[in-house]
């Protein structure tokens, strides 16, 4: 059956954008129909074949699709937009064509019929997209209310589980709950959010930072509050830090195009390719907008993470050390926006290094159909030819969904999984060090590798451990340490980790 709407429109115009996430298409049904997968539409439903027809159809039903209406609008004579003014000068989805038009070719439609106007509307749905307060054109009276401004403006579905992830606040729980230490343990409990997020960081690039790579790190995260907007300058400067290695540093942007790639020779290998080298920069301080604040504080402090974070690594504005600045990216979008206090970190690494999958799955969402838009050329060795055949708004306009329901994902485990545990372990880590201490004589730093080994190992001492220790801890030992953690253990219902 035939599509409509953007997916007709993207077919018929070979517009070089994404594929539609959820295609109108024409079915034997009797009334629109939102199914998981596509947007059923009756016969007697399907708009015209007209190209503004097919626009304000897909407006109407399908929501706000920017990457594939900046794509649109080149195919739009201004004629027929005023045209279609004349005789209806006060319909809402036609200003807002008319709105989107004039930003994206940078013309103007002049001697607009006197009657043009009406109530206000906003661009995008309240009721169907996560938004941001508007800011009206009095001329279109259109309210710009999206996630970004026309350089970057990822957008968010109000699905179930959006909204689900909303109704929750894993950044304040867990505040709340790290405001009942004492200020020792809490120092201690910061310490190893510091650490487990620097090695978590690394370990998804593959990598296990050594003493320098592990303290630079850490440095940053500690000054992720410090007042500093993001520019240039300074991620080039963080850049610099995260990438020891001289060679590796950069003083700019990048000015050459860049790419991702497996083990596979060629240009088979290649799995993505960032935006062209002249959109990084308006990409990028559009980011660094968001980032800042610009843009207002209204949106959640953990969607505004995720699109920066994500944001920033879709372009990837270096050509290396893009991953792990991307996740300090977040940390720093929490800090700035107040939603974490001074010196506070969630260690969210932790949990996508253990959900690494589906924080791959997450970035190749995009990523992948976004390879299908370039002709890669293999010339010889690591030289490449790159030919984009897509629209650059694919790179402006992106669909964070799935990335904003993954990172309140990751966020909530961290906090139940990996915060609480780590707490635990250390309330049994003080309790078991007391009661092996008035009991036996063991080098404290033989008893400190002891209890976390076996509360690691699911409160048991190994026999290797056992053989490894035994010329220097009494057999009884091993099993007092082993009974006083299955003892905190059973006590507080879970099994801690190390």
């Amino acid at each position: 059956m035939p599509p409509v709407g953007y997916a007709r429109l993207r077919e018929q115009l070979n517009l070089g954008t994404l594929p539609v996430t959820r295609p109108a298409i024409v079915r034997p049904v009797t009334r629109i129909e939102a199914m998981a997968d596509e947007l059923s539409i009756p016969a007697r439903s399907a708009p015209g074949d007209g190209l503004i027809e097919q626009i304000l159809f897909a407006l109407k039903h399908e929501g706000t699709d920017l990457a594939q209406l900046a794509a649109i609008c080149a195919h739009l004579p201004g004629g027929d937009l005023f045209a279609a003014l004349r005789a209806q000068p006060t319909g809402g989805y036609l200003r807002k064509l008319c709105y989107l038009w004039e930003r994206f070719t940078g013309q103007r439609l002049d001697d607009l019929p006197p009657e043009v106007g009406g109530t206000a509307y906003p661009l995008f749905d309240p009721q169907k997209y996560l938004t941001a307060p508007g800011t009206r054109d009095p001329r279109w009276r259109i309210d710009f209310n999206g996630l970004g401004d026309f350089d970057h403006c990822p957008t968010v579905r109000r699905t179930p589980e959006i909204q689900q992830c909303l109704a929750r606040d894993p950044l304040g729980d867990a505040m709340e709950y790290l405001k009942s230490f004492a200020p020792t343990q809490l120092e201690r409990v910061l310490g190893w959010a510091y650490l487990s997020e620097t090695r978590s960081s690394y370990a998804l690039e593959g990598e296990a930072p050594g003493g320098n790579k592990a303290e630079a790190f850490a440095e940053l995260l500690r000054h992720a509050h410090a007042p500093h907007e993001l520019t240039e300058e300074y991620l080039t400067g963080l850049q610099n830090v995260v990438m020891p290695n001289a060679f590796s540093r950069e003083a700019s942007f990048r000015t050459r195009q860049n790419y991702l790639a497996n083990s596979v020779p060629g240009a088979a290998g290649v799995t993505y390719v960032p935006p062209p080298q002249d959109e990084v920069l308006p990409l990028m301080q559009s980011i660094d907008r968001l980032a800042n604040g610009k843009l207002g504080t209204a949106v959640p402090p953990l969607v505004r993470a995720t699109l920066v974070s994500f944001g920033f690594v879709f372009v990837h504005p270096f050509l290396d050390g893009n991953g792990r600045l991307s996740r300090f990216l977040a940390h720093y979008t929490l800090c700035q926006s107040g939603a974490l206090p001074n010196g506070h970190i969630l260690p969210l690494s932790i949990a996508m290094k253990r959900h690494e999958a589906e924080y791959l799955a997450a970035l190749t969402s995009f990523s992948r159909a976004a390879r299908e838009l370039w002709n890669v050329t293999w010339i010889d060795g690591d030289e490449f030819q790159f030919e984009f055949r897509g629209h650059p708004a694919i790179y402006r306009y992106w669909d964070a969904t799935d990335s904003v329901r993954f990172m309140y994902r990751m966020a909530d485990e961290t906090l139940r999984h990996d915060l609480h545990g780590e707490v635990e372990f250390l309330t049994a880590y003080d309790a078991t060090i007391r009661a092996v201490d008035e009991r036996f004589d063991v080098p404290g730093s033989t008893l400190s590798k002891l209890i976390r080994m076996a509360w690691s190992n699911g409160c048991t001492v190994s026999q290797n451990r056992r053989k490894q220790f035994e010329g220097v801890v009494q057999p009884e030992v091993f099993d007092f340490i082993e009974s006083s953690l299955r003892e905190f253990r059973n006590h507080s219902g879970t099994a801690g980790q190390a």
